[in-house]
């Protein structure tokens, strides 16, 4: 059997096969007693739990991480690729653990092939550390993360991190790292929250004042970054880090609000005229506040929608909720911060995101500015 017959199933139990029926064997006839750590963690639709069989078509398969004591990284990396290659089966429950390299660098994606000679294969060798310090920015392995680390890391590296599977640690860090980093400290959850709200409260009035000036196109635009500002909002407020762009409506689907929220939110994105689009937005604002307010996180705010300054726009002044959670947040880190919030709710280029270091640089320069400065006119 091959891949063009085998059953497909979850590229995480695909990676637990590999490793309990193929790698570990062979690494404890080979090297007996060597400490290691072994997952499926890092990029990968697999690792968030949304891979189906398409999937399939690109570094999707039998893969795995191995994770050594650092100084023990340059002592066996090499010398277990090389067994791993030489000594792996060629395939698992018929997906081949051979990747063909790619001849187009404009297409730099590996797919499974079978082969006679060595695999090919994508068993990566790494310390925890540094691969923590390349996806993170920083080492929580070693230690908490400060406030700056947290709103340096984007939500869809600690969903890399803290998703997937381990399926044995006998180091013990990446256990313990993916412990510290499974949410977010209680004062700077309330921070991004606060962040959050103060988003849609800068944009909420624009979906009217764009139709106002028979800007149908612009309304709609804006009123599809407030829908996206409201999936994240909910993922926030459930504890549960938001991916990036192509998992984010799968992600939302399986909050508990979703099936309340889904209606309201596509009769915004859906209607073709401002009213239609504007009830359906203030809908889905009050079933958020009311969430919050739920939450008890911060003294409840009126949920209803209102005109905007005399204006003849209904929204929510999102602010409102913003300055309730703000005035929760003691942490002297945070107190008094900007609204800008996380990396990835004032940035949202997927290249930057992934820049680790200027990230961070970046949410270190914006935080020595203080206040949330005056509301933009409509």
């Amino acid at each position: 059997m091959t891949s063009a017959d085998a059953a497909f199933l979850s590229g995480l139990e695909l990676s637990r096969i590999l490793y309990e029926e193929a790698v570990r064997p062979l690494l404890d006839d080979a090297f007996p007693g060597l400490r290691h750590a072994a997952a499926r963690v890092g990029t990968g639709s697999e690792v968030l739990g949304f891979d189906t069989a398409r999937s399939a078509d690109h570094e999707w398969g039998p893969r795995l991480q191995l994770f050594l004591a650092p100084d023990e990284v340059a002592r066996y990396g090499a010398p277990l690729h090389r067994l791993l290659a030489e000594r792996l089966p060629k395939h698992v429950r018929g997906w081949p653990t051979h990747f063909r390299r790619p001849d187009d660098p404009l297409d730099p994606v590996g797919q499974m092939e079978l082969t006679d000679g060595p695999v090919d294969h994508r068993v990566s060798v790494q310390d925890v550390g540094g691969w923590l310090t390349s996806a993170t920015g920083t080492d929580p392995a070693s230690g908490d993360p400060t406030v700056l680390d947290w709103l340096a890391m984007p939500q869809q590296r600690l969903a890399e991190v803290t998703g997937g599977a381990v399926f044995h640690d006998g180091l013990g860090t990446l256990t313990t790292a993916r412990r510290r980093l499974a949410w977010y400290p209680d004062q700077v959850w309330r921070h991004l929250l606060a962040c959050q709200w103060q988003r849609i409260s800068r944009e909420e009035a624009f979906v009217g004042r764009c139709a106002e000036v028979g800007d149908e196109l612009g309304s709609m635009v804006v009123a599809g970054r407030l829908v996206r500002d409201l999936m994240r909002l909910c993922l926030l407020l459930e504890r549960r880090y938001a991916p990036y762009g192509k998992w984010l409506g799968s992600a939302f689907g399986q909050l508990d609000v979703a099936g309340s929220l889904l209606p309201s939110l596509r009769s915004a994105l859906a209607a073709t005229e401002y009213p239609e689009r504007e009830r359906g937005l203030c809908a889905a604002y009050e079933t958020v506040a009311a969430l919050q307010n739920e939450s008890g996180l911060a003294e409840p705010v009126d949920p209803a929608c209102r005109s905007y300054h005399g204006r003849p726009f209904q929204v929510l002044h999102a602010e409102r909720f913003a300055r309730a959670l703000s005035a929760t947040v003691t942490d002297p880190g945070l107190r008094g911060r900007q609204l800008t919030g996380g990396v990835d709710q004032w940035a949202d280029s997927t290249d930057f995101l992934n820049l680790t270091e200027p990230a961070r640089a970046a949410t270190r320069a914006l935080g020595q500015r203080q206040g949330t400065g005056p509301l933009p006119k409509a």
